[in-house]
């Protein structure tokens, strides 16, 4: 090690953590002159006035304590005869291609980590707003270019207090800004981030953050974090603690033992300032070996709910994540300046996989939260709002609040309208051959036919009401709710009465169907190709079978069977449970989604002849009982 001694010593100006009072003292200890009597290797230097105009911060590395050197001041510089390990400085590398390249590591002009997007986006959509978050205090608006230098400052600031690649990092808050920066600072600097919300049970974040072995905690408020400081600090081992929101006055910090603090701020302070250093020194640059992150590196652990037993912790690499990012622009055929409602949890997979695609094509996503939900789809008119079903029956509701506490005249004019327009969008989808069916029987063409000359003509009779509905009604409603694009459903299934609903008003949603350990999208339905009831065809590069419960025989389409699939986004096993691992994933990557489910046939004409090859759900496995003949009942 080396010890390094400075006269005068300063502490610096900023406000030290709860703890730092005893870093201070044995900092002093280790500088002080005394500390070295015994030592007759010092060696006497100056900083020459030319080279150092102003005080120079040095940060060590005790957490928390920095030292400032002023212009003249002399140091003494204690060696040891043993050579200082080079630390190993892992990067996304794409982000940071130019620190690679200059220390001859490898680089890549494709993405090949996650962060790798950041720099893309920047480059091509610069000044663009990213992301508007206003309730938290302060609020925040960042361009795509600030969002970069945001999220490289909080990994190099993660770097000095003491991260290292392949640790593992709690992330436990909600949705926010400083969320995302966090979540994309500890992927950047090659950590894996093990992530969960606020509402989880106290005991249930213990377990993960034992189970993942995770050497520090970032966490969302003080409020949530002296609901967990009693147990935490107790039970678990705890290099740093970060808060990404609120004042460090406001923590028990009674309960913390000594473990270092910092504030979001005091992290991105340390990391650019760090930043600055290293590409004004050469030297600085030289106490590394870079490394590039690899594709197939665990990027995040991610805990299913667990109801039964202890939640399994879900291993999605990079290249998992990545494969979602370049392969949901046929779902969600986003543009440049689209603006997308957030207020989803983002360290819930589908949330988290939408949001890395979705800033990839230079959109501006506003953070809302439930209680905001209705002001905010009026105020900011999205074209596109990413959820759950939950949402979309409550918009249903208070739409049908708002007709049924109307007018007698009003109320009539209304309903009459939507079953007008229920009773088109039927007739459409038979003429334009978007009807589920499980018969594998091709239709007729003469019957085809007649069909979809019946359809067209009752249709073409409503469509002057449809158009007039519109204008009278549905204009009122689109202007209260915006989405004008779409709404993007998934995380449960989509009631058919709300399906129907919405396409009649003429508000698109389109449901997918994926799990945690497919990171998460597998299926969704297209904008060109929506069949109600269904969760559309499979997303590129992913398989899908039906096999028999009992013999695991493959199924032909129409049949009901356990869903299972294959692709690159499955991820690489269950954390430190290979047990587990083998029970959900077979040797030739099919992964065991546990649901009950059918492909829908192909048929050459017909009201189903566009629906060949879409995914029909219809249940969980272990609620399903098989009868002796061999049908299953969904219990």
């Amino acid at each position: 090690m080396l010890g390094t001694s400075i006269n005068p010593i300063k502490t610096a100006s900023s406000s030290p953590s709860c703890c730092s009072s005893s870093y201070e003292k044995r900092m002093e200890t280790m500088l002080s002159l005394t500390a070295f009597d015994n030592c007759n290797n010092s060696v006497p230097f100056l900083f020459s006035r030319s080279k150092l105009h102003c005080s120079k911060t040095l940060v060590t590395k005790l957490p928390g304590v920095r030292f400032q050197v002023s212009p003249g001041s002399k140091f003494r510089v204690f060696c040891e005869s043993k050579t200082q390990e080079l630390q190993i400085r892992r990067c996304s590398p794409l982000l940071e291609k130019v620190s690679l390249s200059s220390n001859d590591a490898v680089v890549s002009d494709e993405w090949k980590a996650v962060p790798d997007i950041w720099r893309s986006s920047a480059e091509k959509y610069g000044d663009r707003v990213a992301v508007v978050d206003p309730y938290h205090d302060p609020p925040s608006t960042m361009t795509y270019i600030q969002l970069e230098q945001e999220i490289l400052d909080f990994a190099e600031g993660l770097r000095l207090i003491g991260l290292k690649p392949e640790d593992k990092l709690a992330l436990f808050a909600d949705n926010s800004s400083r969320w995302l920066v966090a979540d994309q600072g500890i992927m950047a600097m090659g950590a894996i981030n093990v992530v969960r919300g606020s509402r989880s049970a106290v005991e249930e974040l213990l377990h993960i953050y034992n189970h993942s072995e995770s050497v520090g905690l970032v966490v969302d408020n003080p409020e949530f974090f002296n609901r967990l400081a009693g147990t935490f600090c107790s039970k678990a081992t705890m290099r740093f603690i970060v808060l990404l929101w609120g004042e460090k006055s406001c923590l028990a910090t009674g309960e913390t033992q000594g473990v270092p603090i910092f504030s979001y701020r005091e992290i991105m302070e340390l990391g650019r300032e760090s930043r600055v250093g290293l590409t004004d020194s050469h030297d600085a640059r030289q106490g590394y070996i870079y490394e590039a992150i690899g594709s197939d590196d665990v990027a995040t652990l991610v805990y299913t709910s667990g109801t039964t037993d202890n939640p399994k912790g879900v291993m999605l690499t990079h290249k998992n994540l990545l494969h979602q990012i370049r392969n949901l622009w046929d779902v969600v055929p986003a543009e440049a300046g689209d603006r997308f409602l957030s207020m989803l949890p983002s360290w819930h997979a589908y949330e988290r996989a939408c949001e890395y695609f979705i800033f990839t094509h230079g959109i501006e996503q506003e953070y809302t939260t439930v209680r905001n939900l209705k002001d905010d789809l009026r105020h900011y008119q999205p074209h596109y709002l990413i959820s759950v079903p939950l949402v979309y029956e409550t918009l249903y509701s208070g739409i049908q609040k708002q007709i049924y506490t109307s007018s007698t005249a009003r109320k009539f004019i209304a309903l009459t309208f939507i079953r007008v327009s229920l009773a088109y969008m039927d007739l459409k989808r038979i003429y334009e051959g978007l009807c589920l069916t499980r018969d594998q029987k091709q239709p007729s063409y003469v019957v085809s036919m007649l069909e979809w000359l019946w359809a067209r003509i009752i249709a073409a009779i409503l469509w002057p009401l449809h158009v007039l509905a519109k204008k009278l009604v549905y204009e009122k409603i689109h202007s209260a709710i915006g989405i004008s694009k779409a709404g993007i459903s998934g995380g449960g299934s989509l009631p058919m009465h709300i399906d129907k609903f919405f396409e009649a008003i003429g508000v698109k949603l389109q449901n997918g169907y994926g799990l945690t350990e497919s990171s998460p999208v597998i299926a969704a339905r297209r904008p060109n190709c929506n069949v109600l009831g269904s969760v559309g065809h499979p997303i590129q590069h992913t398989e899908f079978k039906i096999v028999d419960s009992e013999t695991d025989e493959v199924l032909p389409p129409g049949s009901k069977g356990i869903v299972k699939v294959r692709g690159p986004q499955v991820m690489k096993g269950y954390y430190k449970n290979p047990l587990a691992t083998r029970q959900a994933l077979d040797e030739d990557g099919w992964l065991n989604t546990g649901d009950i489910g059918w492909i829908a046939p192909c048929h050459s004409a017909g009201q189903s002849h566009r629906c060949g090859g879409v995914i029909v759900l219809e249940g969980r496995a272990k609620d399903t009982i098989v009868l002796s003949t061999g049908k299953m009942l969904n219990l």
